[in-house]
């Protein structure tokens, strides 16, 4: 071997020793990065104690994991209690502020489940999607008589409130999810006020040339979406309950029939953002 063999020779070992361990490092450090996840939350419920824990639980997952890159919000709700509504609406106000997130409307969104899909950056639904519903159900209390067994130190110790009260209250609701919707559409929106907050609900099809949606869609389209606005790629959706460690059981929302039918009104009255389908007339 000659001389300039003999050197190259060196070099192409010494190259070797040093290339083969650094690119093993690089593989290595490569396969630890986890990959960049979709997260993919459902609610498939009424909105009341038992599913807004679920997904508060979930939300907080997203915001505080950063291998969590987008939230997609797949929803086929009725909507539900104010309260727990409006607990759900503020921790995707704070996961928004960090990561996008998309709603895919299936079956339904209506009330509560539109006032919660308004705050995401992009929705999809199906043309036959129920969407909408904007606006406040409630029950009002008994007028105040007196019952001889029960003393009270007020008038309305035991009723809560005078009606008027209760109907200012269910006013003030009602305004807050007008503003929730103009913020979350704006723009968008394509009708006056007298049709948006007339309490429709609308067909998908009917929704999107409204602004109520921004375009028909699948979950997997949401997907897609929630990694566009991330800006991400080669990544993985997750449904997020398990990792959030979410309990699966429930509790009962609406009234059950004496046969264990589940009617479509709330078992305790208040004061809902709910979709009460009228029930099938008997003939």
């Amino acid at each position: 071997m000659s001389d300039t063999d003999a050197k190259w020779e060196r070099v192409r070992n010494v190259l070797l020793w040093v290339l083969i361990p650094l690119i093993i490092g690089v593989l290595g450090a490569s396969a630890a990065v986890p990959r960049p996840v979709i997260g993919v939350i459902r609610l498939e419920d009424a909105i009341y104690a038992y599913s807004a824990q679920n997904m508060v639980k979930q939300i907080q997952y997203a915001t505080d994991h950063p291998e969590v890159r987008a939230v997609v919000l797949v929803i086929d709700s009725p909507g539900g209690t104010v309260v727990d509504t409006e607990a759900i609406y503020m921790e995707l106000t704070r996961l928004r502020a960090k990561k996008p997130v998309v709603t895919v409307v299936n079956a339904m969104a209506a009330s509560g489940g539109y006032y919660l899909a308004v705050n995401t950056d992009h929705i999809y639904a199906k043309p036959s999607s129920l969407v909408g519903n904007i606006g406040v159900i409630g029950y009002l209390p008994p007028a105040p008589f007196v019952i001889e067994d029960i003393i009270t130190t007020g008038p309305y110790k035991l009723w809560g409130a005078p009606r008027d009260s209760d109907m200012r209250q269910v006013e003030m609701i009602k305004y807050g999810f007008f503003e929730a919707v103009k913020l979350g559409r704006g723009d968008k929106l394509t009708a006056g006020d007298e049709i948006t907050f007339s309490g429709q609900i609308w067909a998908g099809v009917d929704g999107l040339r409204l602004g109520i949606i921004d375009e028909f869609g699948t979950e997997n389209d949401g997907i897609k979406k929630a990694a566009e606005l991330a800006l991400v790629a080669n990544y993985e959706a997750l449904d997020l309950a398990g990792p959030a460690g979410v309990n699966s059981l429930g509790g009962l929302f609406f009234i059950e029939s004496p046969d264990g039918v589940a009617l479509p009104y709330p078992k305790e009255a208040g004061t809902y953002l709910l979709y009460i389908p009228p029930l099938p007339v008997e003939k």
